[in-house]
């Protein structure tokens, strides 16, 4: 039996959840009935170390998007692709594109990573998207809330999407937290008898870490505490102002990216998102995973979904610093029957994530769109 060629298209291998979404569904492949090839711009992505190496990997001669199309099209060609897999709108557009350039009987299935709209403008590109995402085989939304505004804002027919939650990798998350260490120099912020709070994203607006400082500030005066910030990003430097300004500079340590943040997770009493929209919110359940409880902003549209409207973790309002110190606290001061009960039920939520069975659906929808 051929085996169906799935070529998956990434700005590059980075450290962002869409990256993470795509390194877990190549690696779960069933190999005997999938051949992988991942293709990025010419940056170096923090994942590409995980990647299995029996994947064709190629890296286009090019740092912009826009210059990509074609080269990405005659690699198609090269490759005798049969499946074109892309996340985020602008990649999905060009990898459109480029299939129909390829002029071969590849088909293109698109994910749609996240809740954008606001302004005008960015509601009028979301038209623009919609229009060529209609070119696709197949649209994927990775939650109830994208797939929602991919018809709102986008002008997608229901009917042509599907939604699949993010596969979660919790083989390699249990591997990681066996054999992982937290690098030396951090261990001190560990070792102690404060309550370790934790976040992990991009020190961008969307992850809204400046709220999460002001409600950290708040919880500190009654309770000892220490933040730990996992993430590299352009507001580094504006969030530690905001760390001196708030006169918690000492109790806030921003550690960078780390290759294995379970390890990070585990050992800490709380783990918080403030973000103000996301798509599914993968890293919520990567921390339910390795046994954290987890406190979020209930912002459009994942973590709803992953904590099943607080089953499993506590929502506030986005940029709500009152309630979301409220929450932290009320989980921080909880007796240890009830937190074992919370994490237990936690880990039993992640299961329902578990990339084995989530890559499934990912293989029968692949198969679908080839045989169709």
């Amino acid at each position: 039996m051929k085996k169906i060629k799935i070529l998956f298209f990434i700005y590059q291998l980075g450290g962002g959840g869409a990256a993470r979404t795509l390194l877990n569904i190549i690696n779960n492949l069933d190999r005997s009935k999938y051949s992988p090839v991942m293709v990025t711009l010419d940056f170096n992505g923090s994942y590409e170390p995980e990647l299995k190496n029996d994947v064709i990997f190629i890296k286009l001669p090019t740092k912009r998007l826009s210059r990509s199309v074609f080269k990405l099209a005659e690699i198609i060609r090269n490759e005798k692709v049969d499946i074109v897999f892309s996340t985020i709108p602008r990649v999905n557009t060009i990898a459109i594109l480029a299939t129909k350039f390829s002029f071969t009987k590849a088909k293109s299935v698109i994910r749609e990573a996240d809740n954008l709209g606001g302004s005008l403008r960015t509601n009028l590109q979301l038209l623009g998207f919609g229009m060529i995402y209609k070119f696709s085989s197949q649209i994927v939304s990775l939650s109830e809330g994208v797939k929602e505004n991919l018809v709102k804002r986008y002008k997608v027919k229901p009917a042509d999407i599907k939604v699949i939650y993010n596969p979660v990798d919790l083989q390699n998350i249990k591997r990681k937290l066996e054999y992982g260490q937290i690098n030396p120099e951090h261990k001190k912020f560990f070792d102690t008898e404060d309550k370790v709070i934790i976040t992990a994203g991009r020190l961008v607006k969307q992850k809204d870490q400046k709220t999460l400082i002001k409600a950290f500030s708040k919880v500190n005066s009654h309770l000892k505490s220490r933040l730990i910030i996992l993430g590299e990003g352009p507001l580094k430097e504006e969030l530690m102002k905001e760390t001196i300004k708030l006169n918690v500079q000492d109790r806030v340590h921003f550690v960078g990216f780390q290759e294995n943040p379970y390890v990070y997770f585990k050992h800490a009493d709380l783990f918080v998102l403030s973000s103000i929209h996301e798509g599914f919110s993968h890293v919520i359940a990567e921390a339910l995973a390795t046994g954290v409880p987890v406190v979020s902003t209930n912002c459009k549209s994942g973590p709803a979904e992953v904590l099943d409207h607080g089953r499993y973790g506590q929502l506030c309002e986005v940029g709500n610093e009152e309630e979301l110190a409220n929450k932290m606290l009320h989980i921080l001061s909880l007796d240890q029957k009830r937190l074992a009960e919370i994490i237990h039920h936690g880990q039993k939520r992640a299961q329902d994530f578990d990339a084995q069975s989530i890559v499934k659906q990912y293989e029968e929808l692949f198969e679908t769109v080839f045989n169709h």
